[in-house]
């Protein structure tokens, strides 16, 4: 139960308050959707991804996560087709099902409660946070794969809905996540320091307040969006994401063979409800942009009760 409160209190209360004001201010000010996701991906996305590469301490052990990465999108791609072909949904809604069981919000959500999880007790021994490097350096991992990939597949997808492929295409190479990434790489391939440097500090600015103007940019969304708590397809995506999912994940730790640190934080990961990026996509490209901000926050919340389940299995499964 403390567990359940302190998920509740800690971060879902605090994304929905966000969410709230944010809807508050969009139906009192009519504030500008389409500016505000100019905001996202052109300023605050490759500021936090940047951010997050340029530091990360990378290593030849966490390829293995990537591997599972891939393995767990591209699986979530063929069953996202599967169940878009029994719906029979067309080319916009199918894509738009894809990225809301595609790309989960690891960085909001999945990435403090790693923090948490194992820097608090049962993982604290004689004082110390033995398994808490661990887990962060295989979430982070996730968290800059699933940045990398929803701000060009995810933009593929929605896009492609309602674009020739080719603008589908440049869509994505108009995005600066595009090249921040090779940028990133490089510089910490060459060893250049820019941390002493003016920009570094603006680019913290960017990377913390990502979560904040993404959740505001949601709320506005909402403000604008006509609600059918009725709508099936949001319960399946739903349904896919935070019940479908942790179950894949689980099948994919046991055939990679994790240690057990790393496996409880990719099944908790991977239980995590959809990304609220998704719905800002959706935005951006004018795709079943009602269907996608529904599915993040109705995951979101039932997500309270299935992330407890979760993070309770990883326990008992990987014992550490």
């Amino acid at each position: 139960m403390s567990i359940f409160l302190h998920i509740l209190s800690y971060n879902v209360v605090p994304i929905f308050t966000m969410i709230i004001l944010g809807f508050v201010l969009g139906k009192k000010f009519d504030l500008n959707i389409f500016t505000l996701s100019k905001l996202n991906f052109y300023l605050f996305v490759p500021g936090f991804i940047f951010y997050n590469l340029y530091t990360s301490n990378l290593n030849a052990s966490m390829l293995k996560v990537v591997l599972f990465c891939v393995l767990y999108m591209t699986t979530n791609d063929l069953l996202s087709r599967i169940i878009a072909k029994i719906r029979k949904y067309d080319i916009g809604m199918t894509n738009a099902f894809k990225n809301s069981i595609m790309f989960n919000n690891t960085g909001n959500i999945g990435l403090s409660l790693v923090t948490l999880i194992f820097g608090s007790a049962p993982y604290i021994i004689n004082g110390e946070k033995p398994f808490l490097s661990e887990a962060l350096g295989a979430q982070i991992i996730i968290l800059v794969f699933m940045n990398v990939t929803m701000n060009t597949i995810g933009f593929y997808n929605a896009g492609s809905a309602t674009m020739k492929a080719k603008d589908s295409i440049k869509k994505i190479f108009s995005m600066p996540s595009v090249y921040v990434i090779p940028l990133a790489l490089l510089l910490r391939y060459l060893s250049l320091d820019i941390t002493s440097t003016p920009l570094w500090p603006a680019i913290g600015y960017l990377k913390d307040g990502l979560v904040a103007m993404a959740l505001l940019t949601l709320g506005v969304q909402l403000s604008k969006t006509n609600f059918d708590f009725g709508n099936k397809d949001v319960h399946m995506s739903v349904f896919t994401r935070l019940i479908i999912g942790p179950i894949l994940a689980l099948g994919f730790i046991y055939l990679l063979d994790f240690s057990r640190v790393t496996a409880q934080t990719l099944l908790i990961s991977y239980s995590v409800p959809t990304a609220v990026n998704t719905a800002l996509i959706a935005v951006e490209c004018d795709n079943y942009k009602d269907f996608a901000s529904q599915v993040v926050v109705v995951s979101t919340v039932f997500s309270a009760i299935t992330l407890t389940l979760a993070i309770f299995m990883a326990r008992i499964i990987f014992p550490v």
